[in-house]
């Protein structure tokens, strides 16, 4: 497998506090790659990164071999890399259509005032937009819901449709930053078959923080457990969760059955 993305030696800084200390790894095309470890680990600062919210102080980021240390945070999905948020980033008082409509935003190629004019081109793409969110929409079971106000909506629903816009983005790299957070085991056990439905039908390679270790452990390929900043092990959910240094971070050396378990 080719290296899709690649963080070497990164390393960030707030004031004093080291959040990130020369972390590498590279997330192989076609895989799914879990970054787990106790709260304050910097699995969400690392996503930050990669998304250009934050400058490292030191070490590179790389997409498809190119560094993206100098790309705008607004670049970084027309790359192809989309990110869902652990607090959930929707449009409360826009439908579930029009909010999954945004994440086509990358795509669109028309301008002002062809877009006033609504020329032919402008309405063959918007034709082309609704044909893609239609298909996310039966993807995701969200039929019921499409002309439905996000503000009314549940919260298990709301995280659907976050993962739904990001899909929208057709991205070749998705962030899915804690997607099992606050579902209940039904809603997961969904989750998860989507996730695995993401990388084999849909070709998308997935970097995910999570903290539910009986997801991490059915759908992921390859796990980095990470503490205070610094990494810990990495390697496949079996080998990572009887890693010693895991252990001990985790829980301490005498509760090796219960991690991951």
């Amino acid at each position: 497998m080719t290296a899709l993305l690649e963080l070497e030696e990164v390393t960030l800084r707030f004031g004093g506090v080291t959040a990130v200390d020369k972390v590498s790894f590279s997330v192989e095309e076609g895989e799914v790659f879990a970054l787990v470890g106790p709260n304050g680990a910097g699995k969400s600062t690392l996503f930050n990164l990669v998304s250009r919210f934050y400058d490292p102080a030191e070490g590179d980021i790389r997409f498809r071999g190119e560094s993206i240390l100098k790309r705008a945070p607004h670049e970084i999905a027309r790359l192809g890399i989309a990110r869902t948020f652990q607090n959930i980033e929707l449009f409360e008082q826009a439908t579930v259509l029009q909010n999954l409509l945004v994440g086509r935003q990358r795509h669109r190629r028309g301008n002002l005032v062809s877009e006033m004019l609504f020329t032919p081109f402008v309405r063959a793409e918007e034709r082309r937009h609704r044909e893609a969110v239609e298909k996310v929409i039966d993807f995701l079971d969200l039929q019921a819901h499409r002309e439905q106000y996000i503000a009314g909506l549940p919260y298990g629903v709301r995280k659907v449709v976050e993962l739904g816009r990001a899909l929208a983005i057709e991205p070749t790299l998705l962030l899915l930053d804690e997607p099992a957070s606050g579902l209940s085991v039904e809603e997961t056990q969904d989750v998860a078959f989507w996730i695995e439905d993401i990388k084999t039908q849909m070709g998308i390679t997935v970097l995910m923080v999570e903290h539910d270790m009986h997801l991490v452990a059915s759908v992921c390929d390859r796990v980095l457990a990470l503490a205070d900043g610094k990494m810990l092990a990495l390697g496949t959910p079996r080998e990572v969760q009887g890693h010693p240094r895991v252990i001990e971070a985790y829980i301490g050396a005498h509760g090796r059955s219960k991690v991951m378990a």
